[in-house]
């Protein structure tokens, strides 16, 4: 029998998503979560593909148990963690630094690696660590893959890779730009060279992943040329809860003036700030309802969230110089028509508008939303880490066979 499915794993400080996938023809078999992991209150949520899902909860006291729980799901429909037709599990790791630039096979210097760069993704790779490893005492025949969502952005030269500080204290602490998201930087912009019925080596595509975390990147040719995150994913655009960009002295002057402390610091830039510092809400939907109902704290804090876009999109067409696409995704991007609108909005000169009618649009599958004629397409594009992940895992275990 072949081997041709892939389990991908999500790991994180207390959740696990996970999907099965058969690479045969790309087709999800199951997929679901398990959260509150440690808790009395742990929640699982298994979904098979073309049956109804299933819920329960209890208590879930480590990832161990947590994947255990996972495999009995799977295993009710047949799709069994002793399945002889699966051919590896693939992890997404957060961070892997420089020295990780694709999907790998996970081994004992890998591990190790993935450890010594937890100074740099504290709350990640830890997690993702935990996940491999439950892994891999589940199932020690199977190839373990790490695919990094730090790797699609290894391709950034380094005038765009590098802090402008000094170069000898930055190497020693491993201070530059990473980047984070590739999985879907690297599916989003792939699926819209597809859309544009060209090959991905030709076309310069700008992908903003618009979610609760959001990232934008200037994608030439296929490869990653600039990211808006840097050496964590604080950098960059307003996000649900994260500052993005902001001048580092702030920092010197809430502990100097504020008398707050680094750990405090580093919470209020993290969980309090982006929108739900700006106006109290995270959520793209609400923010968008107290707008049109003359909320002008919401107002003011959408208005913030579309200058900085704007400014990264202005900005990745210079580094570009040629764009063919600006490709939306993840869940603000796929689904918040007002935000797609507002922030082409006044880009014309450059070649970007929308469709009002196709930008109203609501549908799972990528689409363009600019007019026909329009000189830079526009697109929608869901997002897809999972099935890149498995792609990923898939071709580096065939290849190695």
């Amino acid at each position: 029998m072949s081997r041709t499915r892939v389990l991908v794993l999500n790991s994180g400080s207390s959740s696990v998503k996970y999907q099965l996938l058969d690479m045969r023809g790309s087709d999800r078999l199951a997929m679901g979560l398990v959260e509150r992991i440690g808790e009395e209150t742990s929640r699982l949520r298994h979904t098979p593909t073309g049956g109804r899902s299933r819920e329960w909860s209890g208590s879930v006291p480590d990832h161990d148990a947590a994947l255990k729980a996972v495999a009995a799901e799977l295993a009710k429909d047949g799709l069994g963690l002793d399945s002889p037709e699966l051919a590896a599990i693939g992890h997404r790791v957060v961070h892997g630094g420089k020295h990780f630039t694709e999907p790998t096979v996970v081994d004992d210097a890998v591990l190790a690696e993935i450890e010594r760069l937890i100074p740099v993704a504290p709350l990640h790779n830890p997690a993702n660590l935990t996940g491999i490893r439950t892994a891999q005492a589940l199932r020690p025949d199977l190839p373990q893959v790490a695919v990094f969502d730090t790797a699609f952005h290894t391709t950034m030269p380094e005038s765009a890779a590098r802090y402008a500080i000094d170069v000898e204290t930055a190497d020693a602490h491993r201070v530059r730009r990473y980047g984070f998201h590739g999985t879907s930087h690297a599916y989003v912009s792939r699926e819209t060279a597809r859309l544009l019925g060209r090959a991905p080596e030709d076309v310069n595509v700008i992908v903003l992943h618009l979610g609760n975390g959001a990232s934008a990147s200037a994608v030439r040719g296929g490869r990653c040329v600039d990211t808006s995150m840097g050496l964590t994913p604080l950098e960059g655009l307003v996000m649900g809860t994260r500052s993005g960009d902001m001048d580092p002295a702030v920092i010197f002057h809430l502990m100097r003036v504020g008398g707050m402390s680094a750990d405090e610091i580093d919470t209020l830039l993290n969980k309090r700030s982006g929108l739900i510092g700006l106006c109290g809400d995270n959520d793209m939907r609400e923010i968008r309802r107290r707008v049109d109902a003359g909320d002008e704290r919401a107002r003011l804090a959408f208005d913030i969230y579309i200058h900085r876009l704007k400014k990264y999109i202005g900005a990745y067409y210079a580094v570009l110089g040629r764009v063919d696409a600006v490709a939306f995704t993840a869940g603000v991007g796929e689904n918040a028509a007002p935000v797609r609108e507002a922030a082409v909005a006044g880009l014309e000169g450059l070649g970007l508008v929308v469709d009002a009618g196709l930008n109203a649009v609501r549908a799972d599958r990528a689409r363009l939303i600019s007019p026909a004629d329009a000189r830079v397409a526009v697109a929608v594009v869901p997002t897809d880490e999972e099935m890149e992940i498995a792609t990923q895992t898939y071709a580096l275990v065939e290849k190695e066979r």
